[in-house]
């Protein structure tokens, strides 16, 4: 996680280097305390929470929450994209979550913080003052994409109206079900890879694989089609992808590193070896073998890194694709309940 920490004066920059420490984080402060603290220097705190801020996951501020809220307020956007943000007083009393609470993690890291300071993690959203199972936070948790903002914010109004989630999901989880989780909830909320059910809340797992190989020069626009085509035939969701993976001959391939960004992922990439010592049936090319050194590259690089092979490989213009999928692993832990 990178997590950035932010301290105004010496007393707060000795509690803001304990806090770092114990988070792995940077440790910054200004110029005329940098040498001292063993931190990163700045000389304006608006210039350096610019800097930061597309690149954080975390800024923790050691000082008054309204130097905080000043510095961050240019910045933000949503919940679902704005890092997590935490307030701490110089004494440590109270590590106060500002932004992106259950998304970005803002309590779980308010609670981890006040457990440095020996202070109280002052958590303020509805869901967690009532008691109740956070949706939001629990996808987070467990690396889920949330289908749709919108529905995601009924479901929670719903749980504080004391309207029961029920889950239906393809794959069992772990645990005790906390409170607001029932059999006969009200609120269908799905786990699923598939685009359906559209008007429901979906959480979606990022479990599947894309295997491609292409032509040299393949263009973005062929790869991203054929792509979305291999997912359509299973139904997945283009958010369940995790991985893009191909033959390590395509590590430099212009038009599929632009697919990978397209969708934020970066391209994993196995030797011919790697490929060939996966077990399985797969679509065998005699060219392909001659001119890569593996008899398939998409479906072998969909399944290299575990999981089955749920749409066989597709080709058109020069590109061949496939996907896979492994089963995730979902989990209710004590904090959820």
């Amino acid at each position: 996680m990178s997590v950035f920490v932010a301290a105004f004066t010496a007393r707060g920059a000795a509690l803001g280097g304990e806090i770092a420490r114990a988070l792995g984080a940077e440790l910054c402060t200004p110029e005329r305390l940098a040498a001292a603290s063993h931190a990163e220097g700045f000389d304006s705190l608006a210039g350096w929470t610019a800097g930061v801020w597309p690149r954080a996951e975390a800024i923790v501020f050691v000082g008054a929450a309204g130097i905080a809220v000043r510095a961050i307020a240019p910045h933000v956007r949503d919940k679902f994209t704005d890092p997590a943000v935490v307030s701490v007083d110089e004494a440590g009393r109270f590590a106060v979550p500002l932004l992106s609470g259950h998304v970005g993690g803002a309590n779980a890291l308010a609670k981890r913080i006040a457990a440095v300071t020996g202070g109280v993690a002052a958590v303020s959203t509805a869901t967690d003052v009532n008691g109740l199972f956070a949706v939001d936070a629990w996808a987070a948790e467990n690396s889920l994409a949330v289908s749709d903002r919108s529905l995601a914010k009924k479901v929670s109004a719903g749980l504080l109206e004391g309207k029961n989630i029920r889950l239906v999901s393809d794959w069992p989880v772990e645990g005790s079900p906390p409170r607001g989780v029932a059999a006969d909830g009200e609120q269908e909320v799905y786990i699923t890879t598939k685009t359906e059910p559209r008007d429901k809340l979906r959480l979606i797992p990022r479990c599947v694989t894309l295997g491609i190989g292409c032509r040299r020069g393949a263009a973005f626009e062929e790869i991203d089609s054929l792509a979305r085509e291999v997912l359509a035939l299973s139904g997945t969701d283009l958010r369940a992808v995790g991985r893009v993976c191909s033959i390590d001959l395509k590590k430099d391939e212009a038009g599929l590193l632009e697919f990978c960004r397209s969708i934020g992922l970066s391209l994993t990439v196995f030797t011919p070896q790697e490929l060939m010592a996966v077990p399985g049936e797969f679509a065998a090319s005699d060219f392909v073998l001659r001119t890569t050194g593996a008899d398939n590259v998409c479906e072998r690089a969909a399944v290299c890194g575990g999981g089955e092979l749920i749409v066989r490989k597709r080709a058109r213009g020069g590109v061949t694709a496939a996907c896979a999928a492994v089963r995730p692993k979902l989990i209710f832990r004590e904090d959820d309940r």
